[in-house]
């Protein structure tokens, strides 16, 4: 696996946020790539950490973050982070490609960066630019995992 780096970009604040993160996003699918369901599910560190969980909380921390806190919307899935018996890499995959166009949609009709969670349940409360740079640390935090849980699984390295 090529050891791909960073985009550099010259854009907007909020094109330069929402291109790291993708690029984020996307490392973690490379991980994914070409692996057996079983060695998805598999894990070689003891705090349990699979390659197919670190999909699924990423997606569930994009729902809860943008969908719920900053759009104000129900969530009815992906509301768990637990891996289910019917769970496959190509089905947390798509959903996890489907949280990626609904954020998309939701993070392109809003004001501004600055504009505020509708649900706030921390206090202060936070703007959409928090929300993004949380989503790209904790991104990133999760690909750094997965880089490791990978190399333990079979030795494949690079972002």
């Amino acid at each position: 696996m090529p050891d791909l780096k960073p985009p550099r970009s010259h854009g907007t604040e909020l094109e330069v946020l929402v291109e790291l993160l993708q690029f984020q996003r996307e490392s973690v699918l490379r991980k994914v790539a070409d692996v057996t369901e079983a060695d998805a599910r598999r894990s070689p560190v003891s705090s349990g950490t699979t390659l197919l969980w670190l999909l699924k909380h990423l997606s569930m921390a994009e729902r809860i973050w943008v969908v719920y806190r900053f759009d104000g919307q129900p969530i009815d899935r992906v509301t768990s982070d637990t891996i289910e018996p019917a769970d496959t890499i190509a089905s947390v995959t798509e959903t996890y490609h489907q949280t990626w166009r609904i954020v998309s949609e939701i993070v392109d009709r809003a004001d501004s960066l600055d504009q505020l969670c509708v649900i706030n349940e921390v206090d202060p409360p936070v703007s959409l630019r928090w929300v993004l740079m949380h989503l790209l640390e904790e991104t990133a935090r999760h690909a750094g995992h997965a880089d490791v849980i990978r190399e333990l699984l079979d030795g494949t390295t690079g972002r």
